[in-house]
Formats: structure tokens, C-alpha cells, sequence
């Protein structure tokens, strides 16, 4: 990876970072559908110029339904349920349960888009899970006021995330990704004009809450998807995907220097056994034949 890919990987990782504190901020005034509508609004009027050609135009009608599949699973439900964790967990604390994402995505491609899973996944998929017990174990208090069902939503989130992943993948991927982005996110905004107006809080929303709504709308979303889709396009999928493992790491930090949020020994513990079973899950680390773990060779790009 050059150095010019290298700084946009620790940019994009820190946006994304970002974005879990500007939720946290905003949607307690919001609310999270109105939110994600700002989100998905703001997104969609940035990215659409993006597809001011007859080409891309003509393939936003002709995929126009996998769009709208792939817009609701990847940015309406996710974005939405994560905008409601986010209003009671902390930024950091919900970072590292939606950094399990990758462990949702080898999983539903084993059952169900016939992705091979190999032994030492298994191995990886079973400690990064083991990692998220550590992180909320104490926390999983369904009754009313617990965080249980906030620990949920994130975790139906990274569902929703292995979903779309896998459909992006096998369906879609003969897309350019310009038209993946800007389409979906389109649609998205859609999707979400009627019950995010029907759900608009009735209370005038603070200037500190807009500020942070339209920074997660331009910064952790437009500019963010410029950021990944580039880095795929130089960097390559397997270097791109590092990004996993530093956006919790980032969120971690900008919630301890701006929310004041506590770095206690079981995050830190939680953060360290989910992010090593999500790198051995999705062989970023490899076992050697006598049982040792190795970094992959450099991709072929």
C-alpha cells in the first residue's frame, strides 16, 4: 500500500470513527429515523451529480429494484438501528460490536451464498464473538432502562451489513461503484422522506445537534464513500478491509476526547480478543501448518 493510500485508509477509518460520535450527539434530539434521513438526504444530493451521465443513468433504471433492496438493507435498517443504540450506548461501546461485522458477513455467505469457511475461521468467528460476551456481558439487562435490546439492534445492524455484503457481492458487483453508491443512497432518501417527516421531532433541534447531523451526512458518509471506493479501486479489497479493525480503535479515541467516555479494562480487553478473532475470521491472520499466526502475503492487485 503507498503512502497516499495509507493516509486515506487512517482518514476514512477516522470519519467512520466519527460518525458513531456525531450519532451519539444528534440522535437524542432527532430521533433515528430523522436522523438517517438528514444522513441519507444530504448523502444522496452530494452523490447523485456523481451519475449526471446517460450511461449510469440508464443503469440506475435497469437496477433500480436491487438498488432499493440494497439501499434498505445497507444504509435504511443498519444506519437506523445503530442511530438508536447510539442513544443510549456509548460511541466507542457501539463501535467494537459493529466492528462483528465481517464475522455476520463469512456466516450468512456459508449458509446461504455458498462462500467456503475454513477451519481457522471457525476458530476466528468463535473468539470474536467470545470478545463481544466480554464487552456486554454485564450489559445484556433486557428489562426496562437495560441495554440489552440497544446491544441487539447493533448486533441486527451487523446482520443487515453480512446481508448486504453477500447481495452486493453476488448480484451486484458487475456495477460501477459509483452507480452502487450514489443509487442506493438515493434510494435510501427515498425510502426514508415519509417516516422520517412523520417522525420529526416536534421540539426545535439544537444548533449542536444540526451541526453534527450534517457533519455525519457529509463527512462519515459522502465523503467517507469517496474515500472507500477510491481506496478499493488503488489499494485493492484485502488492504481496504483493514479499516475493520481501526474504525473502533478511532471511535474509542474520539469518544474518550470528546464525550469523556471511559476506557475501563473490559472494553479494553473486549476490543483487543473481537478485533484478533475478526482478523483470524476473515484471514487478515493466518495460521502457519505448526499453529502459529502470520500476516497474508501482499495481495496480487
Amino acid at each position: 500500500m503507498s503512502s497516499a493510500d495509507t493516509l486515506r485508509l487512517l482518514l476514512l477509518s477516522s470519519l467512520w470513527g466519527l460518525s458513531f460520535i456525531f450519532m451519539r450527539v444528534a440522535a437524542p434530539e432527532f430521533g433515528p429515523v430523522p436522523l438517517v434521513l438528514v444522513r441519507m438526504g444530504v448523502g444522496a444530493l452530494l452523490l447523485v451529480p456523481l451519475l449526471l451521465s446517460l450511461r449510469y443513468l440508464q443503469l440506475i433504471w435497469r437496477h433500480k429494484g436491487s438498488l432499493l433492496l440494497l439501499g434498505i438493507i445497507n444504509h435504511v435498517l443498519p444506519f437506523s438501528l445503530l442511530a438508536l443504540a447510539t442513544t443510549r450506548l456509548e460511541a466507542g461501546f457501539t463501535s467494537l460490536i459493529n466492528a462483528t461485522t465481517p464475522i455476520f458477513t463469512a456466516l450468512l455467505g456459508a449458509a446461504f451464498f455458498a462462500t467456503p469457511v475454513q477451519r481457522q475461521q471457525y476458530i476466528g468467528l468463535a473468539l470474536a464473538l467470545l470478545g463481544v460476551y466480554v464487552l456486554s456481558a454485564n450489559r445484556l439487562d433486557f428489562t426496562l432502562g437495560g441495554d440489552g435490546w440497544f446491544i441487539v439492534a447493533v448486533l441486527g445492524a451487523t446482520f443487515c451489513y453480512g446481508v448486504a455484503g453477500n447481495y452486493s457481492k453476488t448480484r451486484l458487483g458487475h456495477l460501477p461503484t459509483r452507480v452502487l453508491a450514489a443509487g442506493s443512497s438515493a434510494m435510501s432518501a427515498l425510502v426514508l422522506l415519509i417516516p422520517g417527516l412523520l417522525l420529526w421531532p416536534s421540539e426545535p433541534v439544537s444548533t449542536l445537534a444540526w451541526g453534527n447531523a450534517l457533519a455525519l451526512a457529509v463527512l462519515s458518509t459522502t465523503l467517507a464513500f469517496l474515500l472507500y471506493f477510491g481506496l478499493l479501486a488503488s489499494a485493492g479489497a484485502t488492504a481496504t478491509s483493514t479499516v475493520t479493525f481501526l474504525v473502533p480503535v478511532s471511535a474509542l479515541l474520539w469518544g474518550y476526547l470528546l464525550l469523556d467516555e471511559t476506557l475501563s479494562f473490559q472494553v479494553l480487553a473486549g476490543m483487543v480478543i473481537t478485533l484478533l478473532g475478526t482478523a483470524i475470521a476473515t484471514k487478515l491472520l493466518r495460521f502457519k501448518p505448526h499453529g502459529t499466526l502470520t500476516p497474508p502475503h501482499p495481495p496480487r492487485e
